[in-house]
């Protein structure tokens, strides 16, 4: 029988706080005090899967036992939400579409290459990474590039959804008409076309795990929206410092609305484009400093 709304075992504030920071140390995420109630709820469940009956041995348990990993992610996993869309803050997108993906072509071509990489870092479902490939499809820039497109989660079960790339009406709720000719009707909904899907790559990645994100490469823009607003600020230096590493010189990250690397990092220049505001990885051969005699 499942637990009603307040029934199960309590989450006392010692022991909330020690899982807080363990969980927080593990990936980044960070829950203050006020959200004790709701992780209590989240959490029951995994004490009952593991056979536990109060949190303090549940705490030991993500601590020493041989399982300890495995359970840590599966903690991760109920305590995350994941809610997106295609084609979500559209005001974005348009900029990247029209002023940014002409940019990154043009420098491509400077390096002499004909290879284009974007990072969905925090990818949920897909939606992003895929909407992505449409942009990029649809502007007709890249016809015969290698085109691919990364897409990353903590969570192991939005990825298996990415990777089915089947949809609901839910998922479309933003999406111009003319976008669904990179859909393919199935009975529970809507595929994303293959072509689009051969360019997305989808995997379970840690953002704090320097040593993994090392997979992703190099690319040519970064998306990251509305993830390090779950981030303590430690934890959105480091993996912003992941996302500099990871972009060329003159590659672009582009947060959510509400957020800024303001306090959280100085690497980046401010970008103004037509409908927002983004952030890029300075280039040297783009932006010289003045010299002595000019600064004089």
């Amino acid at each position: 029988m499942p637990l009603l709304f307040d029934e199960g075992p309590g989450l006392a504030v010692e022991d909330f706080r020690m899982i807080r920071d363990l969980i927080n140390r593990f990936c980044g995420i960070y829950f203050s005090d006020d959200a004790r109630t709701i992780v209590a709820r989240r959490l029951r469940e995994r004490l009952d899967a593991v056979g536990l009956r109060d949190f303090g041995a549940y705490y030991q348990y993500l601590r020493y036992h041989p399982d300890a990993a495995t359970e840590l992610e599966n903690a991760v996993e109920v305590l995350t939400t994941n809610e997106t869309y295609f084609f979500r803050e559209e005001y974005q997108l348009r900029a990247f579409r029209d002023e940014i993906l002409p940019q990154l072509k043009a420098r491509a071509e400077e390096r002499g290459t004909r290879r284009l990489a974007l990072w969905s870092a925090g990818c949920s479902s897909g939606e992003e990474a895929y909407t992505l490939g449409i942009l990029v499809e649809d502007s007709g820039l890249f016809k015969g590039w290698d085109v691919r497109i990364y897409g990353n989660d903590i969570s192991r079960r939005v990825l298996h959804k990415a990777r089915r790339a089947v949809y609901t009406d839910a998922s479309f709720r933003t999406t111009d008409r003319r976008y669904l000719q990179y859909f393919v009707d199935v009975p529970d909904g809507r595929q994303v076309h293959p072509h689009i899907r051969a360019m997305c790559h989808f995997g379970h990645l840690n953002l704090l795990d320097h040593s993994r994100t090392a997979i992703v490469g190099r690319v040519d823009a970064v998306f990251c929206r509305n993830v390090l607003i779950y981030f303590d600020a430690e934890s959105r230096r480091r993996a912003i410092d992941t996302f500099y590493h990871r972009l060329v010189a003159g590659g672009y990250l582009l947060l959510g609305h509400s957020e800024s690397l303001l306090n959280a990092s100085t690497a980046f220049e401010l970008v103004h484009v037509s409908t927002d505001l983004v952030y890029r990885r300075p280039a040297p051969h783009l932006f010289r400093a003045p010299s002595a005699s000019e600064g004089s």
